[in-house]
């Protein structure tokens, strides 16, 4: 019985050193896992609430509408004569931001941004006076001949981004467009809104929005140009600006999915 007392208190003694070993690694891998990972405080409210100007923040619609090649320029005349009227129009409490075709990117894509002040209310009473428009009604019946595929989104604006306005030109645009990871929208507008303060030197940020219906946790950021040169040495720029590359490390891990758009506007936009 003592050589068996012997060899159970050794296996005791092996496995409370096992524990501890393991209690000790289990305390070194959260304290290293610490040094990497930021936390972000729970708050009790709509991320929506938090990341937006205020409760009657715009509410914003991005559309893309994939043209029949052969139809790019008819579409661009139809929409040159329409969309004015109804941006110019106070009848509709909807504004036209910016029009562009595509030039690197998806060709033949035509992109569409409208603001609604008032938010979800006044789009609701802008399509039902659409609804009514004759010379509305017709213009989708032909823009509908013109397109191979339509989708759009419902966004709103992070209240650290300005807020879009009409630009002379001329310029092209970027949309950089991110899939981010469920989760992780107010850790992305966290960084942002410290980053932003990286990117306005040559008031090249134009907006900055996420969506509410559609693709959900999506982001849009909208930067002007003088032209593709300028994009480069802008960019560039900005790595030389303490605190870029912080911004870059801890956010990339946060998107599932990314691309961008090089974009023309139209002659209708009011972003030139």
């Amino acid at each position: 019985s003592g050589v068996l007392d012997m060899q159970y208190g050794g296996l005791k003694g092996q496995k409370l050193l096992g524990f501890a070993s393991s209690s000790s690694r289990n305390r070194e891998d959260s304290w290293f896992k610490s040094l990497f990972v930021r936390k972000v405080d729970p708050r009790k409210d709509a991320h929506s609430n938090l990341l937006t100007k205020n409760e009657e923040s715009n509410l914003y619609k991005i559309q893309f509408h994939n043209v029949k090649p052969e139809c790019l320029d008819a579409y661009n005349k139809l929409c040159e004569d329409v969309l004015p009227s109804i941006h110019a129009d106070k009848y509709y409490p909807c504004e036209l931001v910016g029009t562009w075709n595509t030039w690197y990117g998806e060709q033949d894509q035509a992109v569409h941004l409208w603001r609604y002040r008032g938010g979800y209310p006044a789009l609701t009473e802008v399509m039902n006076k659409l609804r009514q428009n004759k010379e509305f009604t017709a213009y989708r019946m032909e823009r509908g001949k013109m397109l191979l595929s339509r989708r759009n989104q419902l966004l709103l604006e992070f209240s650290f981004w300005n807020e879009p306005v009409p630009r002379e030109g001329p310029n092209i645009y970027e949309l950089r467009s991110y899939q981010l990871r469920p989760g992780t929208m107010i850790e992305w507008g966290n960084y942002w809104a410290r980053a932003i303060q990286y990117r306005q030197r040559n008031r090249e940020a134009v907006g900055g929005f996420f969506s509410q219906i559609g693709d959900l946790y999506m982001v849009h950021h909208l930067w002007a140009y003088k032209d593709l040169l300028s994009r480069e040495e802008t960019r560039n720029a900005v790595w030389q600006q303490e605190g870029w590359h912080e911004v870059v490390y801890y956010t990339v891990p946060l998107i599932q999915r990314m691309d961008s758009r090089i974009m023309i506007p139209t002659k209708a936009s009011p972003l030139k």
